[in-house]
């Protein structure tokens, strides 16, 4: 049956950015898919409190790992535990993200790379270290951001690069990895959804992007993972390379 293809029975997920935001609603919906789960994020308190809550409610096996993406060796240190835990590793979700609004003429060196090391070279020292275990048939799913196609009218030079940045290494991993690895790389690029980042955005700013959102309102984290839940999937078993804006139609306005 067609259904049967959107099963992630008998996988693994490794989800970055786990401890708050769509990186929980990403752990939700992979263990809710069938997924076993290997958690990475900074907050050790609060990837502890996903991963019990997670696998309370859906009775999936678990790992947290505290892990900086910005360093490589705790990126390994995730995938090494994953592999030694469940035997494999068949999905990643590069989620760990952060994000900044300086204006580009004071932004400093250190503030404008600690947003690329995070969000960009994070996301390929997690895909590298993946890459090197994961079997045919595995996906990667990077997760960029509307701003990353698209202006938010906040002064993101950083995070809007390091999101365009994710867009190209999403389709050069996938030349290089789908038909030599059968590994799918795809990045999905979400709108604007609440989370702890929008929470630090300044009063009104959310409100004042509704006119752009063609819906006409803030996306659901559920919205966003089930998405993330068809990539990772033998549904898109045929989708390689591709970026898939999750944004109520934002980036057609």
């Amino acid at each position: 049956m067609i259904t049967d293809l959107f099963t992630l029975t008998g996988k693994v997920a490794v989800i970055t950015g786990a401890s708050s935001g769509l990186g929980v609603a990403f752990a939700q919906a992979m263990a809710e898919a069938g997924a076993d789960i290997a958690l990475g994020a900074r907050r050790q308190d609060r990837l502890e409190q996903t991963l019990a809550d997670v696998c309370d409610s859906t009775g999936r096996r678990g790992i947290a790992v505290r892990t900086d993406v910005a360093v490589p060796e705790d990126c390994q240190r995730l995938v090494d535990t994953a592999m030694q835990k469940f035997g494999q590793v068949d999905i990643l979700i590069n989620n760990a993200g952060v994000g900044t609004a300086v204006p580009a003429t004071r932004e400093t060196p250190d503030e404008f790379r600690a947003v690329l090391d995070v969000n960009l070279s994070g996301s390929y020292w997690m895909a590298q270290a993946c890459g090197r275990v994961m079997r045919p048939g595995s996906s990667i799913i990077n997760i960029s951001s509307v701003l990353g196609i698209t202006t938010g009218g906040l002064p993101q030079a950083a995070y809007s690069a390091s999101k365009a940045g994710l867009l190209g290494l999403t389709r050069d991993l996938a030349q290089q990895w789908t038909g030599r690895k059968g590994i799918r790389v795809n990045a999905i690029a979400p709108g604007f959804f609440t989370s702890e980042m929008t929470d630090s955005y300044r009063p009104g700013y959310l409100e004042s992007m509704k006119p752009r959102i063609v819906a006409g309102r803030m996306g659901e984290g559920s919205e966003v993972a089930a998405v993330a839940v068809f990539l990772a999937s033998d549904a898109a078993s045929y989708v390689t390379g591709q970026t898939l804006a999750v944004d109520g139609g934002i980036t057609i306005t």
